[in-house]
Protein backbone atom coordinates (compact mmCIF):
# COMPACT_ATOMS: atom_id res chain seq x y z
CA UNK A 1 0.00 0.00 0.00
CA UNK A 2 1.35 3.50 -0.54
CA UNK A 3 1.06 6.91 1.59
CA UNK A 4 -2.15 7.85 0.11
CA UNK A 5 -3.86 4.23 0.92
CA UNK A 6 -2.28 4.45 4.08
CA UNK A 7 -3.62 7.48 5.00
CA UNK A 8 -6.78 7.36 3.46
CA UNK A 9 -6.84 3.95 5.30
CA UNK A 10 -6.32 6.11 9.23
CA UNK A 11 -8.75 8.58 7.92
CA UNK A 12 -11.26 5.91 7.23
CA UNK A 13 -11.08 4.01 11.10
CA UNK A 14 -10.25 7.56 12.49
CA UNK A 15 -7.08 6.97 14.11
CA UNK A 16 -6.82 8.89 17.18
CA UNK A 17 -4.26 11.83 17.13
CA UNK A 18 -3.89 12.34 13.43
CA UNK A 19 -3.61 16.06 12.10
CA UNK A 20 -2.95 15.30 7.88
CA UNK A 21 -0.08 14.94 6.01
CA UNK A 22 3.28 16.60 4.99
CA UNK A 23 3.61 15.47 1.85
CA UNK A 24 7.24 16.52 -0.28
CA UNK A 25 7.37 19.59 -2.56
CA UNK A 26 9.69 21.27 -5.07
CA UNK A 27 11.09 25.05 -3.70
CA UNK A 28 8.97 28.15 -4.60
CA UNK A 29 10.46 29.88 -7.44
CA UNK A 30 9.33 33.21 -6.34
CA UNK A 31 10.75 33.08 -2.68
CA UNK A 32 14.20 32.50 -2.62
CA UNK A 33 14.10 31.07 0.91
CA UNK A 34 11.64 28.40 0.18
CA UNK A 35 14.28 25.28 -0.31
CA UNK A 36 11.12 22.96 -0.27
CA UNK A 37 10.99 19.53 1.14
CA UNK A 38 12.49 16.58 -0.34
CA UNK A 39 12.11 13.10 1.43
CA UNK A 40 8.73 10.67 2.10
CA UNK A 41 5.76 11.97 3.23
CA UNK A 42 4.74 12.25 6.98
CA UNK A 43 1.63 11.69 8.92
CA UNK A 44 1.15 14.55 11.15
CA UNK A 45 0.17 13.42 14.31
CA UNK A 46 -0.77 14.93 18.26
CA UNK A 47 2.04 14.60 20.38
CA UNK A 48 0.11 13.13 23.07
CA UNK A 49 -2.21 10.90 21.36
CA UNK A 50 0.94 9.39 19.72
CA UNK A 51 1.08 5.41 21.50
CA UNK A 52 -3.00 5.56 21.13
CA UNK A 53 -2.06 6.55 16.74
CA UNK A 54 0.46 3.29 17.00
CA UNK A 55 -1.45 0.90 18.56
CA UNK A 56 -3.43 1.63 15.96
CA UNK A 57 -1.49 1.16 12.78
CA UNK A 58 -0.46 -2.18 14.77
CA UNK A 59 -3.73 -3.32 15.70
CA UNK A 60 -5.70 -2.86 11.91
CA UNK A 61 -5.72 -5.74 9.94
CA UNK A 62 -5.28 -3.50 6.65
CA UNK A 63 -2.27 -1.73 8.20
CA UNK A 64 -0.21 -4.32 10.26
CA UNK A 65 2.70 -2.42 11.18
CA UNK A 66 4.17 -4.93 13.27
CA UNK A 67 7.54 -3.55 14.04
CA UNK A 68 8.66 0.29 15.31
CA UNK A 69 11.90 0.88 13.19
CA UNK A 70 12.43 4.40 14.20
CA UNK A 71 11.99 6.75 16.85
CA UNK A 72 13.91 9.81 17.22
CA UNK A 73 13.92 13.39 17.63
CA UNK A 74 14.89 16.85 15.85
CA UNK A 75 15.71 19.86 16.94
CA UNK A 76 14.89 22.20 13.47
CA UNK A 77 16.75 25.57 14.55
CA UNK A 78 18.06 27.30 17.48
CA UNK A 79 14.73 29.46 17.42
CA UNK A 80 12.13 27.09 16.70
CA UNK A 81 9.86 26.74 19.46
CA UNK A 82 9.11 22.62 18.63
CA UNK A 83 11.05 19.71 18.39
CA UNK A 84 10.32 16.88 15.83
CA UNK A 85 9.29 13.49 17.18
CA UNK A 86 9.79 11.25 13.93
CA UNK A 87 8.61 7.33 13.99
CA UNK A 88 9.49 4.81 11.54
CA UNK A 89 7.17 2.20 11.40
CA UNK A 90 7.32 -1.08 8.94
CA UNK A 91 4.38 -3.85 8.38
CA UNK A 92 6.56 -6.74 7.49
CA UNK A 93 3.16 -8.97 6.41
CA UNK A 94 2.08 -5.90 3.66
CA UNK A 95 5.87 -4.70 2.99
CA UNK A 96 4.67 -0.82 3.30
CA UNK A 97 6.27 1.92 5.78
CA UNK A 98 4.71 4.73 7.49
CA UNK A 99 6.76 8.08 8.62
CA UNK A 100 5.38 10.14 11.42
CA UNK A 101 6.03 13.77 12.50
CA UNK A 102 4.59 15.21 16.11
CA UNK A 103 5.30 18.41 17.07
CA UNK A 104 6.37 18.57 20.35
CA UNK A 105 6.93 22.42 22.48
CA UNK A 106 10.21 23.22 24.00
CA UNK A 107 8.75 24.57 26.37
CA UNK A 108 7.40 21.63 27.49
CA UNK A 109 8.14 18.82 25.93
CA UNK A 110 6.51 16.20 27.34
CA UNK A 111 4.69 12.92 25.96
CA UNK A 112 3.19 9.56 26.48
CA UNK A 113 5.36 6.72 26.28
CA UNK A 114 5.17 4.65 23.75
CA UNK A 115 6.89 1.37 25.70
CA UNK A 116 2.64 -0.83 25.17
CA UNK A 117 2.90 -0.70 21.94
CA UNK A 118 6.32 -1.23 21.05
CA UNK A 119 8.60 -2.68 23.44
CA UNK A 120 12.06 -1.72 20.75
CA UNK A 121 10.50 2.15 21.17
CA UNK A 122 12.09 1.82 24.92
CA UNK A 123 15.80 2.17 23.78
CA UNK A 124 14.96 5.06 21.38
CA UNK A 125 12.67 7.22 24.05
CA UNK A 126 15.51 6.69 26.42
CA UNK A 127 17.88 8.03 23.73
CA UNK A 128 15.65 11.24 22.97
CA UNK A 129 15.43 12.01 27.08
CA UNK A 130 19.55 12.19 27.00
CA UNK A 131 19.55 13.98 24.35
CA UNK A 132 16.83 16.74 24.00
CA UNK A 133 15.31 17.07 27.22
CA UNK A 134 11.70 14.93 26.26
CA UNK A 135 10.12 13.16 29.20
CA UNK A 136 7.94 10.39 28.22
CA UNK A 137 5.69 9.91 30.60
CA UNK A 138 5.00 6.29 31.52
CA UNK A 139 8.86 4.98 30.48
CA UNK A 140 9.81 2.03 32.64
CA UNK A 141 13.01 2.51 32.90
CA UNK A 142 14.10 6.22 32.14
CA UNK A 143 17.52 5.80 33.30
CA UNK A 144 20.65 7.75 30.89
CA UNK A 145 22.00 5.01 28.16
CA UNK A 146 24.90 7.36 26.93
CA UNK A 147 25.54 10.54 29.34
CA UNK A 148 26.75 9.88 33.05
CA UNK A 149 24.03 10.71 35.20
CA UNK A 150 25.05 14.13 36.57
CA UNK A 151 25.19 15.64 32.87
CA UNK A 152 23.60 18.78 32.78
CA UNK A 153 21.64 19.55 29.32
CA UNK A 154 20.58 18.42 26.62
CA UNK A 155 23.31 17.65 23.84
CA UNK A 156 21.62 17.80 20.88
CA UNK A 157 19.35 20.85 21.09
CA UNK A 158 20.67 23.23 18.67
CA UNK A 159 20.33 25.76 21.94
CA UNK A 160 23.00 23.63 23.77
CA UNK A 161 25.81 25.58 25.19
CA UNK A 162 28.80 22.49 25.55
CA UNK A 163 30.36 22.97 28.46
CA UNK A 164 33.96 23.97 28.83
CA UNK A 165 35.14 21.09 31.17
CA UNK A 166 33.33 17.59 33.10
CA UNK A 167 35.00 17.10 35.54
CA UNK A 168 38.28 18.37 34.88
CA UNK A 169 38.17 17.07 31.76
CA UNK A 170 38.57 19.65 28.65
CA UNK A 171 35.07 19.61 26.28
CA UNK A 172 36.72 21.73 24.10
Amino acid sequence: MDFQGIHDRLVAIGAPGLLGVDLPRKPDPKNKKDKGRAGDAFALVDAHKLADFLEVCRDDDRLKFEQLVDLSATDPAKDAAELWINVQLLSLKFRHRLAIKCLLPKSAPSLPSTVRVYRASQWHERECAEMFGITFVGHPDPRNILLPDDWVGSPMRKDYEFPKEYHGISCE
